[in-house]
């Protein structure tokens, strides 16, 4: 039977240990923690999944308490490349699948159930950025996109700039079709042959592959010149299907929430 609590259970954190330049922050949240009922339980940040939208707002507003002041900027995302240029009055919903910003107090945020959320800055901390890659936006060129726009806006080479990897499904997890790795493996933006290299047949469907998000993600940030990439590794241990209790994952629950990952300026 679903209830509501008097009490708000404070969010947990996903442990970040990447080097950040002085002057930025980043934080990746969890499933632990908010006010959400079963089967958004707990800290669910989507209000497009049919969670109740005050236990979305109230988790939302636990969410902005933890920014020291800073304002997270929720998008409607829709797989695409677009990327948003952020304001302190750009509202959320904007539709963009990526977003940065110069300003402070502005925090890029990219909500995520199984797609691989990325952050990024550059050596200085000039510029903070954001991205949301499930398989079509990273094959499209969000990272390319984001890379590009950061490197713009900080006026920086790819070697300037650092990323982080956050949780996304993992290679045991991330069943796709012929489809999926033809779009990998045909395009010029990476070696083809390396690219096949993130795909693995499946052991009991015939036709199907085992694909490494994260992977692919890696060697198209290595494709540009990026060479700071920490974060997800392809381990076991950042998997969203394989961490139930810690994270949201939609190919594991179907109906669930969503976990997001921030990065801002001070």
């Amino acid at each position: 039977m679903s209830h509501t609590s008097d009490t708000t259970t404070p969010p947990l954190f996903w442990p970040m240990d990447w080097a950040l330049p002085a002057g930025v922050q980043a934080l990746c949240t969890t499933r632990v923690g908010g006010v959400s009922q079963a089967p958004f339980d707990g800290f669910n940040l989507g209000d497009h999944v049919q969670d109740d939208t005050q236990a979305v707002a109230q988790n939302r507003a636990l969410l902005q308490a933890q920014l020291g002041g800073a304002r997270p900027v929720f998008l409607s995302q829709v797989h695409g490349v677009e990327v948003a240029q952020l304001s302190a009055v750009t509202p959320d919903g904007t539709e963009a699948d990526a977003c940065l910003t110069q300003e402070s107090r502005v925090a890029c945020t990219i909500m995520v159930a199984d797609c691989l959320p990325l952050l990024f800055t550059d050596d200085a901390g000039q510029v903070v950025a954001a991205a949301h890659a499930g398989w079509r936006g990273l094959a499209s060129g969000v990272i390319e996109q984001t890379v590009n726009g950061v490197c713009a806006q900080a006026g920086v080479f790819a070697a300037q700039v650092r990323v982080w990897l956050g949780p996304c499904i993992g290679s045991d997890a991330f069943e796709v079709g012929d489809d999926v790795r033809v779009a990998f493996t045909s395009g010029d933006a990476v070696d083809p042959t390396q690219a096949r290299g993130f795909f693995k047949p499946h052991p009991s469907h015939a036709g199907k592959w085992l694909a490494d998000l994260a992977g692919l993600a890696r060697l198209r940030l290595q494709a540009l010149g990026v060479t700071s990439i920490a974060g997800n590794d392809s381990t076991p241990e950042w998997c969203t299907v394989a961490q139930r209790s810690r994270l949201f994952s939609y190919r594991r629950d179907g109906v669930t929430g969503r976990f997001a990952v921030c990065i801002w300026r001070n």
